[in-house]
């Protein structure tokens, strides 16, 4: 499937849009946290699971050029975090950085979580 190009200048997979809204309207506990909590107000507009190439990110930063992912359970087969390494991969490609947490993380130490995004800021 050819790429298109979206207003914030980065392919994606015009296939991926409708399972992106679905996933936006159904976040994880952890994702709902961090967006209600935190990244609703952050400085910078994020958008949430956001299709980027032939992948969907949990939620993107255009002006910090910043990926946040927030993984469960799931990611933790080796299977999983060979296509996590796959994609880390391809998204670094457009000059992003990735930042990952685990759900445990954000639901049981917010404050830290919130430090480290906001960390990135400052750099």
């Amino acid at each position: 499937m050819p790429l298109s190009k979206s207003p914030f200048y980065l392919p994606y997979n015009p296939k991926l849009v409708d399972r992106a809204k679905q996933m936006r309207r159904n976040p994880t506990p952890a994702e709902k946290k961090l967006w209600e909590e935190y990244l609703k107000t952050f400085p910078h507009r994020v958008l949430r699971q956001r299709p980027i190439d032939h992948f969907i990110v949990d939620f993107y930063c255009a002006a910090l050029r910043l990926v946040i992912e927030v993984d469960g359970s799931v990611h933790f087969s080796e299977a999983a975090q060979a296509h996590d390494a796959e994609r880390l991969i391809e998204l670094e490609k457009y000059g992003l950085q990735i930042i990952r947490f685990t759900n445990d993380e954000v639901i049981n130490n917010f404050e830290n979580v919130c430090n480290q995004i906001a960390e990135l800021l400052n750099r």
